[in-house]
């Protein structure tokens, strides 16, 4: 029988994938900071702060400035979900996604819990209100350092271990990131990149807020960042969306129960490792190995 292994586009099976929120003023410069290293970012905005030029990206803006990159929703207001009552999550996880669906033109279907704010029935109404994933405001490098169950050396708190924290997550509407920039993103990034067990497939998550970047004077932290782990042949870059959608190309893919063919139903393309080959197995394509 042959092996089948699922793979990234390209054949890759690394993800690298980021997140930021509240669409402040200085995600012009973080956008053009990706843009030059060709990562692909998720940025999650309130409609409700469309007013506050002051502090914010005006919603004409929006369009161009995160083109090739995701909108996502952030509620309306920015309220601490788990305390409203579900009328209240209900209006503002919809009157969100519609208005920035007005704005961007394409459907919105992921988000940000604001204020890490979340509990089953925040999860449920999102995923009823056409949401296909939700992150919260915390990570895997954070939670271990609370428990403290981590290991130390001579300078300190050490990171995870070489491969935790760059799983696959088992729950997209509570989608665990794998670290805050703040939170040794360069050694995190070297990590990722040694990552080399084809056997396994590794995403690296890293979420923020761009007005951090400048209230802590740290702007260096993503440049550095994305001039280490950006331009690679070895890694897809993609929004939160992109992620959730191939695996759904991928999960529905239909398989002889040999592995001697496979038919793909969905429109988009699936990446295959067959044996000692990558496939590319076109949409609405049989494909026989």
């Amino acid at each position: 029988m042959n092996k089948i292994y699922k793979v990234f586009p390209g054949g890759n099976h690394k993800v690298l994938t980021l997140s930021y929120d509240d669409g402040k003023l200085e995600d012009r410069r973080l956008v053009s900071i990706l843009n030059k290293y060709g990562i692909k970012c998720t940025f999650n905005l309130n409609s409700s702060q469309q007013e506050n030029t002051g502090t914010h990206i005006p919603p004409e803006e929006w369009p161009e400035l995160y083109a090739g990159h995701e909108v996502a929703v952030h509620t309306s207001t920015h309220p601490t979900l788990a305390r409203c009552p579900e009328n209240e999550i209900v209006y503002e996880i919809l009157s969100n996604r519609i208005e920035l669906e007005q704005i961007m033109g394409y459907p919105v279907r992921g988000m940000a819990f604001p204020n890490g704010s979340c509990d089953d029935r925040c999860c449920r109404i999102a995923a009823d209100l056409g949401m296909r994933y939700a992150r919260i405001a915390a990570d895997k490098y954070a939670a271990v350092q609370s428990a403290e169950t981590y290991a130390k050396d001579a300078e300190g708190p050490m990171l995870l271990g070489d491969e935790t924290g760059f799983d696959m997550p088992s729950d997209y509407m509570r989608w665990l990131p794998t670290c805050h920039h703040n939170h040794h993103l360069i050694d995190f990034g070297q990590k990722f990149l040694n990552l080399n067990k084809p056997q396994y497939l590794y995403m690296m998550y890293v979420w923020g807020h761009s007005f951090e970047f400048e209230r802590n004077n740290n702007w260096s932290v993503i440049e550095d960042f994305c001039k280490l782990v950006g331009g690679r042949d070895d890694i897809w870059y993609a929004t939160n969306i992109e992620i959730v959608d191939y695996n759904y190309v991928f999960d529905s893919l239909q398989f002889a129960a040999d592995n001697s063919f496979v038919y793909n139903p969905c429109a988009a393309p699936a990446w295959l490792k067959v044996n000692d080959d990558y496939v590319v197995v076109k949409g609405g394509e049989t494909v026989h190995f």
